[in-house]
């Protein structure tokens, strides 16, 4: 199997960034579609209103990545008669702009206004159903051209958002590593590279060093060095650690818990996080470990019990739910380096949550 790796072609993070975006921009054409999420256009009402050197098309909307969605903005685009695409936003805004630039074959940057998962660096879109359910993992031709970054505007989201971006990068690590050992595939079509596993390794352990004082100052607003290598950790190293290292058990639990009605409250981290724990007790991994992960996630705010994410774990039908979702032929769970069942999966989230309590106990 060939080794393969991919990245995003530029790459830009710090405070004030935005102030560059038409010097960006006009390296990739002159007439931008520019896809904004509802809730932020407002702030981001200054930056855009400064572009000189590219023509910006503005078109606000609201957060769903659908193919309802991809089609309508990707019609937009078109009447715009724009050469660039550029999604304003968060996973869904952006993976909808991603899409559709993909559709019309047009060069795509990527501005996050929150840092709640991995997605901005990626080639991939998470398609939904109308009812918030995940439909199919959609691989476009190639990854943002650029990946944009203000520090100084996703400081001021809510801390939630960025908690559930260190949950969904925390799961880099452990994914890509039973890739490694399993000799499985990645999301672009080969074995990971040494530089992706690397990269994995470094998310996980700035994640460890920093994540914590990274929440602190995010709920103060304050941009420290701690929030920006957490930022980066949390985008970048992720991004390039899933995709091209690989993913396995902690989001094909995601998509289980997406399947039940009373998760769509959730983000998408959240889940994962759980998927991280319960990935801890699908083979035998040293209490220390798990100690270390489990402490980890109270310290930053990530979910640790099943009824935080809102299910029962005496809800043997809805663990049930999860769990055929999460084992269906071909689903990245087996990825992992040994067999997995639902039966497995349904008794790794009740250990996971039993270990919860107790460790909630002891501390």
């Amino acid at each position: 199997m060939l080794r393969t790796s991919i990245f995003p072609s530029r790459y830009v993070q710090g405070a004030g960034a935005l102030d560059s975006l038409d010097a960006e921009l006009s390296r990739l054409g002159t007439r931008a579609a520019c896809l904004v999420d509802r809730n932020v256009a407002a702030l981001l009402e200054p930056a855009l209103a400064n572009a000189s050197q590219v023509s910006l098309e503005v078109h606000a909307v609201d957060a769903a990545c659908t193919e309802r969605s991809v089609a309508a903005t990707a019609a937009w685009i078109r009447e715009c008669g724009a050469d660039i695409v550029v999604s304003f936003g968060g996973g869904k805004v952006i993976d909808t702009g991603r899409a559709a630039a993909d559709d019309l074959r047009l060069p795509f940057v990527c501005v996050p206004t929150i840092a709640a998962s991995d997605a901005p660096c990626s080639a991939l879109a998470v398609i939904y159903d109308e009812e918030g359910r995940v439909v199919r993992d959609r691989f476009v031709r190639r990854n943002p051209d650029l990946v944009l970054l203000d520090t100084r505007l996703i400081v001021r989201a809510p801390a939630r958002f960025f908690i559930a971006g260190i949950g969904d990068a925390l799961a880099t690590f452990y994914e890509a590593d039973a890739c490694r050992r399993a000799y499985a595939r990645n999301l672009c079509g080969g074995r990971g590279t040494a530089l992706a596993f690397e990269a994995a390794r470094l998310c996980r352990d700035t994640l460890f060093a920093h994540a914590v004082q990274a929440v602190d100052d995010c709920r103060a607003q304050i941009v420290t060095p701690d929030f920006d290598a957490t930022l980066e950790a949390t985008v970048l190293l992720s991004g390039i650690g899933f995709e091209s290292g690989g993913v396995a058990a902690a989001h094909a639990i995601h998509h289980g818990l997406a399947d039940l009605p009373s998760s769509h409250s959730l983000l998408h981290g959240e889940k994962v996080a759980i998927g991280v724990l319960a990935s801890l007790f699908l083979s035998t991994v040293d209490d220390d470990e798990r100690q270390r992960v489990f402490r980890f996630c109270r310290a930053v705010g990530l979910p640790t019990r099943l009824k935080q994410v809102n299910v029962d774990p005496e809800d043997s039908a809805a663990l049930a739910v999860v769990a055929k979702r999460a084992c269906r032929a071909g689903e990245i769970i087996h990825n992992e380096p040994y067999p997995v069942s639902e039966e497995m999966v349904v008794a790794a989230l009740r250990a996971m949550d039993r270990y919860a309590a107790k460790f909630d106990s002891l501390s």
